[in-house]
């Protein structure tokens, strides 16, 4: 069993930057991948970023692409999401999860954190 715990999330305004962390409480296996999904009101729950945990491969949605930067520290068992030139439609509770399968898929997820809220005033 994995226990995923996000922190960093808070309140920014309009093109500021923010880090979250995802810290695991186990040995983070090798052959998972962490991703980082968030979900707005009224909306599903939405990829963002996932990272393969032991080769650093990662894959992100259009949307952040290029503002948005995954990475992990095996040595810690701890995933981060970087995230610059924050705008208002990122508001929303990010989410990180742990998954063998898809990793652009919620439905694949084995463990999930219990979110941090991001709001990005304008």
């Amino acid at each position: 069993q994995v226990q995923l715990v996000e922190s960093g999330g808070g309140l920014v305004q309009a093109g500021d930057s923010l880090r979250l962390s995802c810290a695991a409480s186990a040995r983070f296996f090798d052959h998972y991948a962490m991703g980082w999904f968030r979900q707005a009101p009224g909306k599903d729950r939405e990829f963002v970023a996932a990272i393969h945990w032991y080769g650093g491969i990662t894959w992100y949605s259009q949307s952040v692409k290029g503002r948005f930067t995954i990475s992990r520290d095996r040595t810690k068992n701890t995933g981060y999401l970087q995230m610059s030139s924050l705008k208002p439609e990122d508001t929303a509770v990010y989410y990180c999860g742990a998954t063998s399968g898809n990793v652009k898929s919620s439905n694949g997820y084995d463990y999930w954190g219990q979110g941090t809220q991001v709001t990005v005033s304008s």
